[in-house]
């Protein structure tokens, strides 16, 4: 073989390896989907900490490569850096580590000074049970209609935590359905909200939550995590890591742990699973037909969820004294999607009422939702494992 055969023989040998030899339509369409995505984030300030790292994981895990190489690079591939990380999206270590995060940075006075408002966050879930009742008639098996329902209580680590256990085939799909619509909450909740209620409705001033005192902050995390744990012990890995976490912040004697949990460990989880889930999207795993499927039913599962909170506090109101009667625009926070759906909550009630401040109001029942979708979460474990 002369020397010039040799350099063709070697070059040509090398564009076997690259991407635009083993680039299929799917990964194209892929990479274009990611980077929507990064547009959405940056470009609408669309949920940018979750749609970042998930938009650009797309695009990395669609990079084209030769599968038969054994360059260990890929997600699926074993021993790959990939697939390490991955493996905290697989075995449910990211959602509890997110759970700890969110309880020590969230503030569960309203919650408190108003307990009926976590009947609105339990009311929020009824998207779920609908949603899987649905999946199955779809043809879903029970463990997979689970995994795809739990999309409706809008909380990305509860549905990436479920589907890891009951439909870890479909985890990919369901966790970017999952994260897409909590970002998509200011599209699809303002026209739902103002279908559902009268102008009448929309400017129902609430009396001020009274003050609520250190000792029932420190309480609330101990007997809320008793309560829900003796209720549904499978979901004592969400519950127990999101009342620890509050408990940290409460207690006054812990601001540093409370600290590192609701930023930097936070933010380092949060990365991690974005990422990891976003290259989970390989196109050949992705682009299905349950693909469409998992999407439709979690649109509706989510759509379900949010007019379900809303027409429960209409429901609510119809017994309620005149002077105690809650503004149906805090149903939409039923869902979990914390603290957007509160604002939204806000700002369409400032639409219509410019001194009319309803985010603290909304905050009862979205920090309920949290709650609640992980008590759902926990149920459809304990019942399908």
């Amino acid at each position: 073989m002369s020397f010039t055969e040799f350099l063709v023989s070697n070059f040509n040998e090398f564009l076997t390896y690259t991407g635009f030899a083993n680039a299929t339509g799917g990964n194209l369409i892929m990479i274009v989907v990611g980077a929507i995505l990064i547009y959405l984030a940056i470009k609408k300030d669309f949920e940018p900490l979750l749609l970042v790292p998930i938009g650009l994981g797309i695009i990395l895990g669609n990079i084209p490569f030769r599968a038969d190489a054994g360059l260990e690079i890929g997600l699926y591939e074993d021993n790959s850096v990939l697939n390490i990380f991955y493996q905290g999206v697989r075995q449910g270590w990211y959602p509890p580590l997110v759970f700890l995060g969110i309880g020590a940075m969230t503030d569960f006075s309203a919650l408190i000074a108003n307990p009926k408002l976590v009947l609105i966050g339990a009311s929020a879930q009824f998207g779920i049970f609908g949603a899987y009742m649905f999946a199955l008639a779809l043809g879903f098996e029970p463990n997979q209609a689970a995994g795809i329902a739990i999309i409706g209580g809008a909380d990305g680590p509860t549905a990436i935590f479920l589907s890891s256990k009951l439909s870890p085939n479909l985890m990919g799909a369901i966790a970017v359905c999952a994260y897409s619509y909590m970002a998509l909450v200011p599209l699809i909740q303002p026209p739902l909200m103002r279908l559902l209620t009268t102008k009448k409705e929309r400017v129902i001033r609430m009396k001020p939550a009274r003050n609520v005192s250190q000792t029932e902050r420190i309480l609330f995390p101990i007997i809320g995590l008793l309560l829900t744990t003796f209720i549904v012990p499978s979901g004592l890995p969400l519950l127990g890591m999101l009342f620890f976490g509050n408990l940290l912040k409460e207690s006054g004697k812990t601001t540093r742990l409370a600290k590192t949990a609701g930023s930097a460990l936070n933010d380092i989880v949060v990365m991690l699973l974005g990422l990891t889930v976003g290259c989970s999207t390989q196109a050949s795993e992705f682009l299905t037909l349950n693909t469409c499927f998992i999407f439709a039913v979690g649109a509706m599962a989510f759509i379900v969820a949010s007019a379900s909170g809303v027409l429960f506090v209409k429901l609510m109101n119809i017994f309620l004294p005149k002077d105690k009667k809650l503004n149906p625009l805090i149903g939409n926070a039923g869902v979990s999607a914390v603290p957007m759906a509160a604002r939204i909550s806000n700002n369409i009630g400032l639409e219509y009422d410019r001194h009319n401040f309803l985010l603290m109001h909304a905050m009862g029942p979205n920090v309920a939702g949290v709650i609640g979708s992980a008590v759902a979460a926990g149920a459809l474990l304990g019942f399908l494992s």
